[in-house]
């Protein structure tokens, strides 16, 4: 009885422990989304850019193909908001998070430009988070 008992305890310590880092993970991801809206509200491109993995690998899905790269997504997202005024206001609603092992995170989420003098715009996204050098970036963006 006592052999059971001891594998229970090790085995809902263990549980606890997992689970623990899960929302520990989920947390500092959502911060850097918290911290990615507040950057393009605020004009901030290179800040908004923050999340990402600065990384010639790093891929980005759109309307017009994959990007691949750091600076070119970062050039794409200038070249499409010039301006503040084109920026408007970010807000993100995340849907699911699936942890897919120890260093991966899938993220499907919503976003939504609220703009003064343009039409609002508004789509879906799903990113890859992976763990590098102990902090959360996106490796993956597709955004439509």
């Amino acid at each position: 009885m006592k052999k059971y008992s001891l594998l229970l305890s090790l085995f809902l310590l263990i549980s606890t422990s997992l689970f623990a880092q899960k929302q520990k993970d989920i947390l500092e991801i959502m911060q850097t989304f918290q911290n990615q809206q507040e950057a393009w509200n605020n004009g901030n491109l290179d800040g908004f850019m923050n999340g990402y993995w600065q990384s010639d690998s790093l891929k980005f899905i759109g309307k017009n193909g994959i990007t691949c790269g750091y600076e070119a997504t970062l050039d794409n997202y200038k070249k499409s908001y010039p301006d503040v005024e084109t920026m408007g206001k970010l807000k993100f609603d995340i849907l699911s998070f699936k942890k897919l092992d120890k260093k991966h995170i899938f993220v499907i989420g919503k976003w939504h430009l609220k703009r003064e003098s343009k039409e609002d715009l508004k789509g879906h996204f799903t990113l890859i988070w992976e763990k590098i050098n102990k902090k959360w970036v996106i490796i993956s963006d597709h955004s439509s």
